[in-house]
């Protein structure tokens, strides 16, 4: 019975943040302009050079030539896509360590200051 209040009690406090008026806040729409200006770009360069290697692989020779022995350019830039993802998994997890920071700023703001 004493769950059932607290979680009753949560939901009323949850039902009376004001979300519309959260999203038309400052601080929030300058989350998701930061947020869309390192999102895109990034995305961009990702799909840019994970779809680079089956077009050059595709129309032109370039990745055939040897880059070290018997290794050809196509080889290494297969295995650069392993590494430019791990970085850019690193970069967005360091990125979101400050999105979180505004995040947990706006909440605290909607609940009046309070911790949520």
């Amino acid at each position: 019975m004493a769950q059932f209040s607290s979680t009753a009690r949560e939901t009323k406090k949850q039902a009376a943040i004001d979300y519309a008026a959260i999203a038309k806040s400052s601080k929030f729409q300058q989350l998701v302009q930061k947020k869309k200006a390192f999102i895109l770009p990034w995305s961009i360069f990702f799909f840019v050079f994970y779809f680079l290697l089956p077009i050059m692989t595709s129309y032109s020779k370039v990745l055939n030539t040897p880059a070290i022995g018997a290794i050809t350019w196509a080889w290494v830039f297969a295995f650069a896509q392993f590494l430019m993802t791990w970085a850019l998994c690193i970069l967005y997890t360091k990125k979101s360590v400050e999105f979180d920071k505004v995040v947990d700023e706006i909440k605290q703001d909607a609940n009046g200051g309070n911790r949520p």
